[in-house]
């Protein structure tokens, strides 16, 4: 029996914040939710997301803490970056927010950042949207990491196999004339990583796996005892390039893969090689978005459904359980990155169906390749740090 069937709940909320006594039989009251890969895009392009608006967005979707990544103006690559940041987060979160540090400086793989100046304030190290090219630099990066007690977070991606492409090079782009993405471009640099990750003993982790290959190479080294941990995000989960449409609101990096890619991404989250998953959250203005495959900005939102889509999509169809579930989302995140799970929880109505607008969202981001998408799963209430943050009007 899962730990988290429905059963009756009361709950008795005595800060002097929280006005909230409710009976809650019949919903699902589950843990804070952890995601450990967002882009809130503040500071620097705020017209895209703020901290407020983003974590609202985390808020509404169940998440009281985020990591936030770093491809950001300023880059926060030294301690007057990494201030402008956590300023606006002192004064506009609602929820946990956790800044990323740069590996390189302005995250432009030729030098490394300040990382031992910067190392007490960030949550961990990572370029992502962009790979590093240089592996000697990686592996430089790797050392400094790991002496200073901190993860590497890579966005593996080598740019010389992108070829133009912007959709997986597949059947769809094939078929429509578009280019195609080798995706050995993500699992050659993965590959490389982690040969250096076992040379180096250094804690590292892969963002947003979408090959098979990928999986498999993670499994292996895993098995070879390297400190590697690995997520991936709920797109990948349930769709591939077959739901792919003429439309920017299906254009993300990586790009969506195969059918074959997606079974061995869940067999990953099954068997434990898949440690998380994240959203990737990545808002873009409507102008952004609307130049289709070819010319849209790469990236969708994704904090407001991510659990209504897994719970859809894999708890009831009995896929993974939900205890399974909970673990990828809020207990695994925060036991490699060092986070307390606390008290804070969120309240959901599992068996109320709903259809997906973005019109509703929080979030300024409205890409998502789910709209429309019926699914089950209401979150009416989100508490962290003994505060309501989010409830549904």
């Amino acid at each position: 029996m899962d730990k988290f069937e429905k059963k009756p709940i009361d709950i008795d909320l005595k800060d002097e914040a929280v006005r909230f006594v409710g009976d809650l039989s019949g919903l699902t009251v589950l843990p804070g939710f952890c995601d450990v890969h967002v882009h809130f895009r503040e500071p620097g392009f705020s017209y895209k997301e703020t901290i407020s608006s983003g974590s609202r967005a985390a808020a509404r979707g169940g998440y009281t803490a985020v990591c936030t990544m770093p491809n950001l103006d300023p880059v926060p690559d030294c301690k007057e970056g990494v201030k402008a940041e956590r300023d606006i987060i002192d004064r506009d979160a609602c929820i946990a927010v956790y800044p990323y540090g740069s590996i390189t400086k302005g995250r432009k793989g030729k030098e490394l950042s300040a990382m031992k100046e910067i190392s007490d304030l960030v949550i961990a190290f990572s370029d992502d949207g962009s790979g590093v090219a240089d592996e000697s630099l990686m592996r430089e990066a790797m050392l400094s990491a790991k002496a200073l007690g901190k993860i590497i977070v890579a966005h593996c991606e080598d740019v010389s196999l992108i070829n133009g492409g912007y959709i997986r090079d597949g059947e769809y782009a094939r078929s429509h004339g578009h280019r195609g993405i080798d995706p050995a471009s993500e699992y050659r640099q993965v590959e490389r990583d982690l040969r250096l990750a076992l040379d180096t003993g250094c804690a590292y982790h892969v963002c947003h796996v979408s090959t098979a290959e990928s999986v498999s190479l993670i499994r292996d080294a895993k098995a070879s005892g390297a400190n590697v941990t690995c997520e991936t995000a709920p797109h990948y989960l349930v769709l591939d390039e077959s739901a792919l449409k003429e439309d920017g609101k299906f254009k993300m990096n990586p790009p969506l893969g195969s059918k074959a890619d997606r079974l061995a991404l869940i067999e990953g989250i099954s068997d434990g090689t898949i440690d998380m998953i994240a959203t990737d959250h990545a808002p873009h203005s409507a102008e952004e978005k609307s130049r289709g495959l070819c010319g849209s900005a790469f990236g969708i939102v994704g904090l407001e459904t991510a659990f209504p889509l897994l719970y859809t999509h894999l708890v009831r169809r009995e896929i993974i359980t939900m205890d399974r579930l909970i673990e990828l989302l809020a207990y695994a995140p925060r036991k490699r990155f060092g986070l307390e799970q606390g008290k804070d929880f969120s309240v959901w109505n599992l068996d109320e169906k709903f259809v997906v607008d973005p019109s509703e969202f929080l979030s300024k981001g409205r890409a998502t390749p789910f709209e429309g998408a019926e699914l089950y799963g209401v979150n009416l209430l989100t508490v962290f740090g003994g505060k309501v943050v989010y409830k549904q009007k």
